[in-house]
């Protein structure tokens, strides 16, 4: 990596020549800049730090995001804090006339322990950010806000708020629903918003969850439950914006008390409840992953609703693919950020991007319609899944993984 000091003679900002720059310092950002860098890659992280300390989610990560952080080496810094997901639940409570039996997605029907672990989010990007501090090839500017980002012929110019500069061959975008960086390499994007606002809590109760993430599917959105060590879980409870409004402002007793009804005893009696946070649900969809040598990671590039644990899990995937792609130009001597290198990328993302937003928009969409037909093909849905082994395991392998071959640092070492 070339640095150029500032001259504070001629008052020169500094100028920071590297072959990548991650702009954005969430679980996405911190986990390109890792896996980028872990590569081989020179990479410059231009974001201001995150703690993330006041974040009420957790995030349950399939099988593919769990080896990604023991191949980066930071599972065993946040695996005590997590939870194994031996198994999900769904259970239908949309009040329709004709109720679909509990269908029950376990880990043991595919020949596996667990279908994943549940992170609190405060101790995932804690493990993240204390890996940035001493991983190889690593630069981070923790004050560095980017105010300007400048696509050109040869590189990517970054401009920060303090005056200094960062020239990239490569910029990854992780910073957002509202990124600077994908508006700056002009990608069109489709946004909507759900009649949805999403509480996410967290909880602790007298039954053990066993293990298993329950999902009731009620009318105005899925109420979930995933599980936390010991007899804690994870809560995210959708509601139309003016009941969370109301439920988001309950004494905490009387929060207690509705959740326990909703919950119809699932976890026994509700003990304590963490703080509580609101999110309102929205869709964001971008017209390409890449262009004009910045590739989009994560909210960047996809916003989906809470459902069936896709989320953070495609960010992390996006991640993966792009430190792959990157890694055969480097091995090919290619330019990283060149329109071979980023077609190659999208290519190796379209597919399951697109398939996860629409399955979960889809899902999300049936819940909330008024549409009698469309509640009865939803339970009809529920009950091939219940009554068919074969269906529960092609499902389960489906959610778990993606379509074709995963990326490099999702699959174990030999």
């Amino acid at each position: 990596m070339a640095v150029t000091t500032t001259d504070v003679a001629n008052d020169t900002p500094q100028v920071i020549e590297t072959e990548i720059a991650v702009v954005g310092a969430g679980l996405t950002g911190l986990a390109a800049a890792c896996a980028l860098s872990q590569q081989g890659s020179d990479v410059v992280l231009a974001a201001p730090d995150v703690a993330g300390a006041g974040d009420t989610r957790s995030s349950a990560l399939l099988p593919p995001s769990v080896q990604l952080f023991e191949n980066l080496g930071i599972w065993s810094t946040c695996a005590a804090s997590s939870a194994p997901l031996r198994g999900v639940r769904i259970l239908d409570d949309g009040g329709g006339l004709l109720r679909a039996p509990e269908v029950l997605f376990h880990a043991h029907d595919i020949g596996r322990q667990d279908l994943g672990a549940n992170v609190p989010n405060p101790a995932l990007s804690r493990a993240l950010r204390a890996k940035v501090t001493v991983a190889l090839n690593l630069r981070r500017l923790p004050t560095a806000a980017v105010t300007t980002v400048e696509p050109r012929a040869g590189d990517v110019e970054l401009r920060l708020a303090e005056g200094g500069r960062v020239r990239a061959a490569l910029v990854v975008a992780a910073d957002g629903r509202h990124s600077l960086a994908r508006a700056a390499a002009a990608i069109p994007v489709s946004t909507w918003n759900y009649p949805q606002v999403a509480i996410a809590t967290s909880i602790t109760h007298t039954r053990p969850h066993d293990g298993i993430t329950s999902e009731l599917q009620r009318r105005p959105g899925p109420l979930t439950t995933v599980p936390l060590p010991g007899l804690q879980s994870a809560v995210v409870w959708v509601e139309a914006p003016s009941e969370a409004a109301r439920l988001a402002t309950l004494a905490e007793d009387d929060f207690k008390a509705e959740l326990e009804t909703r919950l119809q005893g699932l976890l026994g009696t509700i003990e304590a409840v963490g703080p509580r946070a609101r999110f309102p649900l929205s869709g964001l969809s971008a017209a390409r992953m890449a262009q004009a040598r910045i590739a989009l990671v994560g909210e960047a590039a996809h916003v989906i609703p809470p459902i069936g644990a896709q989320g953070l899990n495609l960010g992390l995937r996006d991640v993966a693919a792009l430190a792959d792609c990157v890694a055969e130009a480097r091995a090919a001597g290619r330019d990283p950020g060149s329109t071979e290198t980023l077609g190659a990328y999208v290519a190796a993302r379209a597919l399951d991007v697109q398939s996860r937003a629409l399955m979960v928009d889809l899902l999300n969409r049936s819940l909330i319609s008024d549409f009698d037909p469309v509640q009865a093909l939803r339970g009809l849905g529920l009950h091939l899944l219940a009554g068919s082994g074969w269906l529960r395991r092609l499902a389960m392998h489906s959610g778990a993984g993606a379509p074709g071959a995963l990326p490099r640092l999702m699959r174990p070492r030999p």
